[in-house]
């Protein structure tokens, strides 16, 4: 299996934390955006594959994303499928924030990568569509932005 994520993949999940992040808020933790991201797929593909098979897909997400940032090994899927640990790799300067956001942009990539293998193109784009109803997940326009 390619090690490095699908450049689709990538976008769209580059795409989803530009559109969950609270621009309001600067003092939430890095981490937080990529839990957002991580719970609302994990609410919606749980309903589809349930507890044990969204926990089987994160637990392979997380391991290939480990691979190219090893400060993830702090992180875990737990039984149930929460994404635990994420605290423990936020950074205290800006440039080390900058690599907790890639860290979570590659665990969620991979995640919808292996989304893609599953269930493939359409069905996923479905599935994403269904969680992120007011995204433009089709145009890359940065101004499609989470309301608060």
């Amino acid at each position: 299996m390619n090690m490095t994520p699908l450049p689709e993949m990538r976008d769209l999940a580059q795409r989803l934390f530009t559109y969950e992040v609270d621009a309001d808020d600067a003092s939430e933790p890095v981490g937080a955006t990529t839990v957002r991201v991580y719970e609302k797929l994990r609410q919606s593909l749980g309903e589809l594959a349930g507890a044990a098979g969204f926990q089987s897909l994160a637990s392979r997400a997380l391991t290939l994303a480990r691979s190219e940032v090893p400060s993830l090994s702090a992180a875990r899927v737990a039984p149930d499928g929460n994404l635990q640990g994420m605290s423990a790799i936020e950074p205290p300067i800006n440039v080390e924030r900058d690599r907790v956001h890639e860290a979570g942009v590659i665990l969620i990539s991979r995640l919808l990568g292996l989304l893609l293998i599953f269930l493939g193109e359409a069905l996923t784009m479905n599935l994403v569509r269904d969680v992120w109803p007011d995204a433009a997940l089709d145009d890359g326009n940065p101004q499609n932005r989470r309301k608060t």
